[in-house]
């Protein structure tokens, strides 16, 4: 899963996707419209919205008010890095027992769930003990790779089927565990905070905009010039920032998942944070990153965080079958490192590139 370090003001960010670059450039139009934004930092990165500004369009910083007191909600709610948010609560209670928890956790729980049974267990929410002892949870890096017998103990705690969201008579809502195990939305919260943001920048009266949170983006409406918004999907170049394919947004959110920023190494092995639920140990494959790009960016930050888990063949063949524009980009056997464009080869799905063709220039 990803690490996005929510709520983990000062660390460094969780790389576990490609940054997007958002293109928009300040511009005015002859009706008084013009680009404005503001950001600040969240979940152990930063956010960033730009708005095209109208008559009526409140002020800059009424809305970042209201911005900023989304992600605020939704860091006391999922956050694994404070110990008094909803999950973390969740997460220190023993097994056997039931909470009640905000509606954005049995939104994400929902989602999440789905994710899992439509990969076969690829997807998995549950893999917080896991992920920090290879040294990609809350506390950080640990001394060295954990022992098979380490990784055994964890089976007990670790699976999606520990985890159900239950429903009294009176129409409570509870999560409940049936053993000590722990929850993470680092895969998915921040997709879901850019749709929530969306939803309130419209709410607004704002209609175009370009959403950024950790990397995590959603575009509406277009620039005052006419023009849509235009973002950058990066290559998996090491040292430097390279756009592998310019895509233009209007009504969609987009993510990009990678293993090759955050990870570790030992003994020449590089050790990725992306783990597999089957071995609870990083992934192997060469798959690179991967970009997708749906109708919200919580879908969005769910299949890329998935097809990132099954790799470049088992990926692609999921995203043919659900029909997603995804963006692969897979390491070659070139013979050079990865400094270098040519040590990765792209390719999109059919939706892809027939949705989201390259333009000129890419």
């Amino acid at each position: 899963m990803a690490d996005l370090r929510i709520g983990s003001p000062g660390r460094a960010p969780g790389l576990a996707r490609l940054a997007c670059l958002g293109l928009a450039t300040l511009l005015a139009a002859c009706n008084g419209e013009k680009i404005q934004g503001f950001g600040g930092p969240t979940m152990g990165s930063t956010f960033r919205v730009q708005y095209v500004a109208a008559a009526k369009t409140p002020g800059t910083d009424r809305l970042q008010s209201g911005v900023q007191g989304i992600l605020d909600d939704l860091d006391r709610t999922v956050s694994t890095y404070r110990t008094d948010s909803d999950v973390a609560r969740f997460n220190a209670a023993p097994a056997g027992t039931c909470q009640p928890m905000p509606e954005a956790v049995f939104t994400l729980f929902a989602y999440a769930d789905t994710l899992h049974r439509e990969s076969g267990g690829a997807y998995d929410i549950t893999l917080l003990p896991a992920l920090s002892v290879w040294g990609f949870g809350p506390r950080g890096k640990v001394a060295a790779r954990p022992s098979a017998e380490q990784l055994d103990a964890l089976r007990s705690v670790v699976g999606m089927e520990h985890i159900r969201a239950a429903t009294d008579a009176s129409g409570a809502k509870a999560l409940c565990k049936d053993s000590a195990s722990s929850i993470e939305f680092n895969s998915i919260a921040a997709g879901y905070a850019v749709d929530r943001i969306a939803e309130y920048l419209r709410a607004q009266g704002v209609a175009s905009f370009l959403i950024d949170v950790t990397g995590e983006l959603r575009a509406f409406g277009r620039k005052p010039d006419g023009s849509a918004w235009r973002i950058a999907l990066e290559a998996p170049i090491s040292n430097a920032r390279v756009a592998e394919r310019i895509v233009t947004l209007e009504g969609m959110g987009v993510s990009t998942s990678g293993s090759y920023r955050n990870y570790f190494e030992e003994d020449g092995v590089r050790y990725s944070h992306t783990l597999d639920p089957r071995t609870l140990s990083p992934v192997t494959h060469k798959l690179a990153a991967v970009s997708v790009i749906s109708d919200t960016a919580l879908e969005a930050d769910g299949l890329s965080t998935l097809l990132m888990a099954l790799g470049p063949e088992r990926g692609y063949d999921f995203a043919l079958q659900h029909e997603l524009a995804a963006f692969f980009v897979t390491k070659t056997d070139a013979g050079v490192d990865e400094s270098d464009k040519r040590a990765f080869v792209a390719h999109g799905t059919p939706v892809f590139e027939k949705r989201f063709p390259a333009l000129k220039g890419n």
